[in-house]
């Protein structure tokens, strides 16, 4: 149930992965971490596969822990500043191409209409913020990482997912000032339920049968979107694998889309 919050103000709170990009963004950068060295082109197949896996699983309890467990156990021993330096370089070549362009449009509209923008994802935060900051976004709320001596120790010391992201989505509230009542989220996945039942408008992307059921029964809308068409131009074809992992994730989001059937837009 929304709550009210003291601020006057209201933001918009959007789910990353199948939300606003059609692929996990977490293994988006596959093909670039094998480049820079950091994995094998097994590791970077193995993680390809994880992906389409996590698309057409429907992202629930099973699929999201397999998907943190192997990325935990990827990243250890990796350095945090080179991590973060291929990031950085890459965001371009490999989130532009898997942009919803009716998400960027709703993140636009609520920006136009004076409300805040926030990435939502259990991803982890040197991946999410150079995603955000590319999308313009306002706050972020990301898994964090345990790091010492400069590389990832593979354990996660915050992990935000399920009641843990919508607590951590009250605790940015009470700090900015947000009236959840008043606020939108947006999210693919029923493990986003308690996120979407802390704001006043909650609406469920491309819903499996599932997903629309909880929707009917929370009241929350449904919105369709299909037209991951990027934002400046189409995808790159540097890496081989990297290639493969967007394909893989366009044409899951296109299995999605056809279990979802015709969910009707926002007004």
């Amino acid at each position: 149930m929304a709550r009210r919050n003291r601020g006057h103000r209201s933001a918009a709170f959007f789910d990353l992965d199948k939300t606003i990009i059609a692929t996990s963004s977490s293994l988006a950068f596959a093909g670039s971490f094998m480049d820079g060295g950091l994995v094998t082109r097994a590791h970077a197949l193995r993680t390809a596969y994880a992906q389409f896996l996590f698309l057409v699983g429907g992202a629930d309890e099973r699929q999201t822990n397999r998907l943190r467990d192997s990325l935990s156990d990827l990243i250890k021993g990796w350095e945090v500043p080179k991590v973060q330096k291929i990031v950085a370089e890459t965001v371009h070549e490999h989130i532009d191409p898997v942009v919803y362009d009716e998400a960027l449009a709703l993140i636009r509209r609520h920006q136009a209409n004076g409300r805040d923008v926030v990435v939502v994802s259990a991803s982890a935060r040197d991946v999410v913020e150079p995603i955000a900051q590319l999308l313009g976004a306002d706050a972020v709320v990301a898994s964090e990482l345990e790091v010492k001596k400069g590389f990832y120790t593979g354990e996660i010391t915050f992990y935000a997912y399920g009641e843990a992201k919508a607590d951590a989505v009250r605790k940015l509230a009470e700090e900015r000032g947000y009236d959840l009542s008043r606020s939108f989220a947006y999210s693919d996945s029923i493990t986003d339920a308690p996120m979407l039942d802390e704001v006043g408008h909650g609406f469920v992307i491309n819903p499996d049968r599932g997903l629309r059921a909880a929707a009917a029964v929370h009241g929350w809308g449904a919105l369709r979107f299909k037209k991951p068409v990027g934002l400046h131009s189409g995808p790159s074809t540097r890496s081989t694998v990297a290639t493969l992992v967007v394909i893989g994730a366009i044409v899951a989001a296109i299995v999605i889309l056809a279990r979802a059937g015709s969910p009707d837009p926002e007004d």
